[in-house]
């Protein structure tokens, strides 16, 4: 797991990797974060990584693998996720628009609290992974394997969840508009605190 760095104003938030400085507190966030893509998109595999509260626009992310690291409270727009596996990441609070995540890999990946919008998570082993709290709007999770995640009171609107291996998969306390479960296994997922079905 990454190495937790306080940060050198006193606040109390993790520094960014490589700054002694949490985002709140960075001279310049934009610098900052363009010095992390730069060091993102120049490994095949980034571990122990803290980028929380950090910006990022437009960025082809695909094929890495990511291990325990943190983007806690940043901002991803236009991003591109595809064919990523990520193992222990941190998106808590995150906010996703128009982002792909579609063919990824993901193991104990948190999305809680996040608000994702106009996102594709198609074709992907989401595994144990935690969108417990988060808005998901007008997204794609068809044809995926979400075998024990959770979606523990999140506000789902106009969602698609087509053809999903829906086991253990827990919905409890969601609320949805025009979501779609159409050809999934919704009998083994749960929602309600009585188990599956």
């Amino acid at each position: 797991m990454f190495v937790i760095t306080p940060c050198a104003a006193g606040c109390g938030k993790p520094a960014i990797t490589g700054s002694a400085l949490c985002a709140s507190h960075l001279v310049n966030p934009r610098q900052e974060g363009q010095r992390i893509v730069d060091y993102i998109l120049q490994q095949k595999a980034v571990k122990d990584l803290n980028a929380q509260g950090l910006r990022f626009a437009d960025i082809d992310f695909s094929n890495r693998h990511f291990y325990s690291s943190s983007f806690s409270g940043a901002v991803f727009r236009n991003c591109n996720f595809s064919s990523c596996h990520m193992k222990v990441i941190f998106f808590d609070f995150t906010n996703f628009i128009s982002c792909n995540f579609s063919n990824v890999d993901l193991r104990y990946v948190s999305f809680a609290g996040s608000q994702i919008t106009g996102c594709s998570f198609s074709g992907s082993e989401i595994v144990d992974t935690n969108f417990c709290g988060s808005d998901i709007l007008d997204s794609n999770f068809d044809n995926n394997d979400l075998y024990n995640s959770r979606f523990i009171d999140s506000n789902m609107k106009k969602t698609s969840f087509n053809n999903c291996n829906l086991k253990m998969t827990n919905f409890y306390k969601y609320r949805q508009s025009d979501v779609n479960f159409k050809s999934s296994n919704t009998a083994e997922a749960i929602f309600d605190m009585e188990g599956p079905g």
